[in-house]
């Protein structure tokens, strides 16, 4: 497979994934509790994870106490997908390796992905012949469609307040409660 490498929001081929331009390009992302939010995770476990090279934010890493680190759309859904995996009782080490795999690939490449495990391997199909093949051996298996994962987050990712690499924040297209006190107290 061709990795086709980050897809940009401020072009046509992000459009699909993201139609509105304004959402996140390969500068935007999300600190730890929006991440732990959207991926379904604790906080403690995205540290973990972090602090472990399991899933490291790609747009801006921790910089001693009290920095604020910054993932991608893809740190995210590759979050969402490692907690799926544990949830259905992969251990970390074949997560490891199919993190790995993930990484390698591109946003759009990520779409056509179902990865597929027995409990013991995780496999990655991309066609359905391939699905096909791994479920002709009988055994039991569950599936990840990384397209459906990639749909959740984007669907709810206009909740939370995103930052751009430079610090410049960007506040969520659907005000909750707490912005629009902020928001009052500014200007009044």
């Amino acid at each position: 497979m061709v990795d086709e490498g980050p897809v940009r929001a401020v072009g046509g081929e992000q459009g699909e994934l993201f139609p509105d331009v304004s959402l996140p390009d390969e500068l935007v992302g999300y600190r730890g509790p929006a991440a732990c939010q959207i991926a379904g995770i604790t906080y403690r476990q995205l540290d973990y994870w972090a602090r472990t090279k399991l899933v490291a934010p790609s747009i801006r890493p921790a910089h001693g106490s009290g920095s604020q680190r910054l993932y991608s759309f893809k740190d995210l859904l590759v979050l969402k997908i490692v907690k799926r995996l544990l949830d259905t009782g992969v251990s970390l080490q074949n997560i490891r390796v199919a993190v790995e795999h993930l990484r390698a690939r591109g946003v759009r490449d990520l779409a056509r992905v179902t990865l597929f495990s027995d409990g013991a391997t995780v496999y990655e199909c991309t066609s359905p012949e391939e699905i096909v093949d791994l479920l002709q051996g009988g055994q039991g298996v569950f599936g990840i469609a990384v397209s459906n994962a990639m749909q959740e987050i984007s669907g709810t990712l206009h909740e939370f307040p995103a930052e751009r690499a430079d610090g410049v924040q960007i506040e969520p297209s659907v005000p909750d409660e707490l912005s629009e006190r902020r928001k009052a107290r500014r200007t009044g």
